[in-house]
Order: C-alpha cells, then structure tokens, then sequence
C-alpha cells in the first residue's frame, strides 16, 4: 500500500474507473464473474487509509466506470427514440452516470468517514449492499447492476433462494475486501506465511465454500403431474413503426399469424403493448382475439393501454378467454413513461416527447391473472428488476409472467442484462417464469433460474414449452431483502455507534466547561 501512494492521484483515480469498468463484463453476455471479486479488492485497497474527500473523488470514478460501461445503453435510447441529436443525447447520458456515481461517492466518503478496524472488511461489504439497496428505490430507484446479477448459474447461485441478489452481492463485495486486504498485506510483509498468519485465504476459502453448500439446499420441489403450456409470440416490430396509426392493421395482422399454431397451449403470451391501442377503444379487436383464446380454451395476456375512471393512462396487460384480470404497471420507467420533475424542469424535458412518455402508475394492491385453474403474477418490463415488488406480488402465483419491449435499447447490453435480471427472479421466488417480448430475447426460465428454451434477438419468432410448477417457498420469498439489510445495517451501525457516542461525549463535556 505505501508504495501505491507514491503514485499520482490521478492514476488512482484511473485505476478505479478500470476498476469500475470490469464490473458490466461479469453480467450478459461476457458473464466473467470472477472479475467482480477482483474489481471490489481494487476498489478496497484504493480507498484503504484515505481521508473522506479523497475516497470519495475515488469513489466518482469507479461509479463513472461502472454505469459509463455498464449502463450505456440508455444512450440508445434516448438518441434513436427521445427526439434528441447525438450531442444532446450524449450530454444526457453522461449527466445519468455522473448522478448514478454519486451513489459511489457516497458509499466511498462514507467508508474513509466511518468504517474502521477491526470491520473494515465486513463494513466495506455492508456499506455496498446498502449503496444497492438505497440506489434501488430512491427518486423510484435504478436496481440495475447488482453484483448478484451475475450469478443465476454460478457456484453462488444457491443463496439466491435464501437472501436474494443482495445476498450474492454482500458475498462478492465481502470476497473483494478480502482479497484487497490479502494485497494490502502481502505488499507491506512480502511474505506468504504471514499472509497466511492473517487467516484471511482461510476465512475466503470459508466463505466460498460455504456459499457453494448453498446450492445443495433443497426449497422447492417440481409437480410431476403438472405443468402449464404457454406459447409466445414475438412480433419484431420496429419501434418507429409500432405507435403509427397506419401500421396497426399490419401489426396485428403479425400477431394473428404467428398466433395461429400456439391455439392449443393453455397459456398465449404477447408482449408489453403489443395491441398499441387504449382498452377502452379496442372493443372489436379485443372481442375478435378473446373469441380467438375462448374457442381453444386457451388464456390471451397482451399487453395494452389503459385508461381509468378519471383519464389517466395506464401501460396495462389485459387477459382475455379463458381468463381473467387487467393488471397496471406500477414501476414506470423514468424518462421513458414519465417525466421526473417535469413541472420544474419545464420545457427543457420536451425533448423526451416518447409515445409513453405522460403514463401514470398503476395502484397498489392490484390482484394476480388468471389463466384457467393458475395464477399468474404479471409484471410489466421494468417492473421485474424490483426484487422485493416481486416477491409481494408474487409469493402466492403459481407463475410469474413478464413482458416487454426492449426494443427501446436496440443491440446493446441492456435487453441481455434484463434478461438475466429475470432468471435471477425466478431464482430468487422458486417459481417458473415466462417472459415476451417484442425482439428478444423470449424466453422460459423454470424455478432454479435456468433459461432452458429462448428466441434469437430481432427476427419474428414463435416460443412453446411447458413450464413447470413447483410446491414449497423459497427462504426470500418469505422474508425478501430484509434479513441482509438488517445484517448490513446493524454491521454499519457498529461502526458508527463509537463515533456517535464519542461526539455525544465530547458535547456533554464542552457544556459542562462552559458552565
């Protein structure tokens, strides 16, 4: 370490931005997990021994690492389909990473600030969980690139059932500090026998291992005599044609042809809007597919528009045939459905003139779908990336069901990413989940996060399977992220608790001179 601080700080501050970088190559499609483990003990020797202004300009680079390579595709998106030039677009996405490494900032200052010996280890891990966990609802939340993310087939995927993706994510920042502390050590003794004296490769050899017995843990068990069919269709159509009043017909007449052999399942899935109508004016069309879904006995979810009682729109999906229930979306996208702030900012956000863009969310407490004899919890495109909104919703299904229409991202990280954001939540609740969309990637994952039949990217295509269902519940989906932000927040806690109890001290004394 002391040779390190010989270095300019400027390098410093490159070497976490790299740090932060290798962070995205762990998630889809690179899935190189083991660079998680490797980027956090970067991380932890950077800010090992810092005061808390210069932690935290540390900290701002790796965020700038991680969200700038990691979160990129929003660029996309807001260059092709939010009405603004590549200039505009640029500044506007790298404003959103400046703001999502704020979170970093704060994680870093309040590491240099707060956490000391003998819980730097532990509270290097807790402060990222919590840094997760706040980024994930604070202003609605961004609850993208959690480290767990990563491993829905990894030798850590068996604490997913237990404590989540938080759960995996307080592992591999644990394991990070670990190896940064074994560094930090080795640099200053240069020797491995002393190294080995810190018990730090036993405890990390411990806490692998540990986690991999995870995997032999047994919470649920698959019904033999039961299962449910679910076809899917992927329409491909082009966001710049899909909104146009012009191209509905051929639209729809997409889906009704590749709709035409999937009749015999019980389950027929379209995805996020793909009926780009208002429900309340679609009555034909409704009426001519449910008829479609009731004469095969099958159950129809499309995705549509809803308007309520007082004019508000909804990103709603609707079940017709042999089913039941309108589900809103409660989760909106920011930017994309709705506008933050957009009465202060005023016309400056015009620019985000999307299709989508004045949705308003749905209420809470709605009820699950239904499809014949099964209960279907719905979730619509962002709404799946919220752990514990799907553990809520979806404790009591026997299913879960997510749509989307990632083609807002175009052939980036993003649509990869969330998908395997949505094999995590399968994993996490026990459950089988089908997910539709619009141009990839469609797919069926079953109740231990495997992706086991799924469509190409951007081509027209049809998706049938049987999807199985599952008795028993999952650790999480009983007590959901609660358990690990408690055992980070009691772990931060400690750490604070002497400064607190010094300051308190301190101030009593200073009062009691003056007096």
């Amino acid at each position: 370490m002391s040779r390190l601080t010989e270095y300019p700080f400027v390098l410093h501050l490159l070497l976490a931005a790299i740090a932060g970088v290798l962070i995205p190559l762990s998630f889809s499609p690179y899935n190189i997990w083991l660079l998680q483990p490797l980027s956090a003990a970067l991380f932890y020797i950077l800010l090992a021994h810092r005061n808390p202004s210069r932690a935290a300009w540390i900290g701002f680079s790796y965020g700038l690492g991680l969200f700038g390579a990691g979160a990129s595709w929003i660029h996309v998106s807001i260059r092709d389909f939010g009405n603004a030039g590549p200039v505009l677009s640029l500044i506007i996405t790298v404003g959103f990473v400046a703001i999502m490494a704020l979170f970093i900032t704060l994680q870093a200052w309040s590491f240099s600030r707060f956490i000391k010996a003998p819980l730097l280890i532990p509270g290097f891990a807790a402060l990222w969980v919590v840094c997760e966990w706040f980024r994930g609802w604070f202003l609605t939340g961004f609850p993208w690139l959690y480290l767990g993310y990563a491993h829905t087939g990894s030798m850590f995927a068996g604490l997913a059932p237990v404590f989540g993706v938080l759960g995996i994510s307080f592992t591999m920042a644990l394991s990070g500090a670990l190896l940064g502390a074994m560094a930090s050590h080795y640099l200053v003794h240069r020797s491995p026998y002393a190294l080995a004296g810190t018990h730090l490769p036993t405890m990390l050899l411990f806490l692998w291992g540990l986690a991999s017995l995870s995997n032999r843990m047994q919470w649920i068990v698959e019904r033999t005599d039961d299962t449910v069919t679910v076809g899917m269709v992927q329409g491909n159509i082009e966001q710049s044609l899909k909104f146009r009043v012009d191209y509905l017909q051929d639209s729809l007449d997409v889906y009704n042809q590749l709709s035409t052999t999937l009749w015999h399942n019980e389950l027929v899935i379209w995805p996020e809007t793909a009926i780009p109508l208002v429900y309340q004016n679609a009555g034909d069309i409704l009426q001519y597919f449910g008829q479609q879904a009731s004469g095969a006995n099958a159950t129809l979810v499309s995705g549509i528009f809803y308007r309520n009682e007082v004019g508000a729109m909804h990103n709603s999906v609707v079940t017709l045939g042999n089913g039941e229930g309108i589900w809103h979306k409660q989760k909106l996208v920011p930017f994309g459905e709705y506008v933050p702030l957009a009465s202060v900012l005023g016309t400056v956000l015009q620019i985000f003139n999307l299709p989508m863009s004045s949705l308003q969310p749905g209420p809470p407490g709605q009820t699950m779908l239904s499809a014949g004899p099964y209960s279907i919890a719905p979730f619509i495109c962002y709404e799946i990336v919220y752990p514990d909104f799907v553990r809520r919703y979806g404790q009591q299904a026997d299913i879960l069901l997510t749509v989307s229409n990632d083609t807002w991202f175009g052939a980036s990280l993003g649509p990869l990413q969330h998908l395997q954001m949505a094999a995590m939540r399968s994993l996490e609740m026990g459950k089988s989940m089908a997910r539709a969309t619009n141009n990839g990637v469609s797919a069926l994952i079953d109740g231990h996060g495997h992706i086991f039949a799924s469509t190409p990217q951007f081509e027209s295509a049809i998706l049938q399977g049987e999807l199985p269902l599952y008795t028993g519940r999952t650790f999480f989906s009983r007590w959901g992220t609660f358990p690990v932000i408690l055992l980070c927040g009691l772990i931060i806690l400690i750490n604070i608790q002497p400064a607190l109890m010094r300051r308190f001290t301190a101030g009593i004394i200073d009062d009691n001179i003056k007096k």
